[in-house]
């Protein structure tokens, strides 16, 4: 008997571990950002750092090491991103992540989700206006998606555009936690095809040509001057 209270202690900290939430909280305004990490009960401060007390060091003392002969070192194939690999993200990996979410999201909680944001359109009004009216679009359609898809709660978005300021003003904060089951559960239904996706990427970058080098322009050769000729005394 003993065998099977130790199976059944076993079972029930592995449902307790699955149902704990973990996740993030950021707070932003400009540049300024504060985050924490969250596991349970738990919550870790991570920025801003704590500054950290200067230690004293110690010289050390240099060893002299002979000098090595430099190795010749193939050149390897530079992978780049490119909007094409990005489409063919999206197009791999969003219906595997939607489906995950229509099955596993309610498991993942947003809260809070405070956003304003104030476009500034001094230099260009009327491109302000326009990315002011395609803002409200996608707000309005997307985030009645969005609180289908996971559990949303305490939320309140801001858009607004100001045509005498020079930059766009942002602020907010963010909260998101996922159960552990749940994030296991996503990532076993995204493993796959992200996986499938990124060697087909690899095996572009391998194959893709390289991007043609900037030429110098090279300092046209002037003719040597000629010493100037002395005329013969009259």
């Amino acid at each position: 008997m003993v065998w099977l209270w130790i199976l059944v202690v076993i079972i029930l900290l592995i449902a307790l571990l699955c149902w704990t939430r973990v996740g993030v909280w950021a707070a932003f305004s400009g540049e300024a950002l504060r985050l924490d990490v969250k596991f349970g009960l738990l919550r870790v401060h991570i920025l801003p750092a704590k500054p950290k007390k200067p230690r004293a060091e110690k010289p050390k003392k240099e060893k002299k090491k002979p000098p090595k002969e430099p190795e010749e070192k193939e050149a390897k194939p530079k992978r780049s991103f490119t909007l094409e690999d990005g489409k063919d993200a999206l197009r791999a990996l969003l219906p595997p992540l939607k489906r995950a979410l229509r099955r596993f999201g309610r498991g993942i909680r947003m809260r809070p989700l405070r956003l304003a944001l104030v476009l500034g359109g001094q230099e260009d009004p009327a491109a302000a206006a326009q990315a002011y009216g395609e803002l409200q679009a996608a707000v309005w359609t997307e985030m009645p998606l969005l609180e289908r898809l996971v559990d949303v709660r305490d939320v309140y978005i801001h858009t607004d555009v100001d045509f005498m300021a020079p930059a766009t003003a942002v602020e907010g904060e963010v909260g998101v936690t996922i159960r552990i089951g749940t994030l296991l559960a996503v990532g076993f239904g995204m493993g796959f095809p992200a996986l499938g996706w990124f060697l087909r990427w690899r095996k572009r970058c391998k194959t893709r040509p390289p991007k043609p080098e900037k030429k110098t322009k090279k300092p046209k050769d002037h003719p040597p001057e000629e010493p100037p000729t002395e005329k013969p005394a009259a």
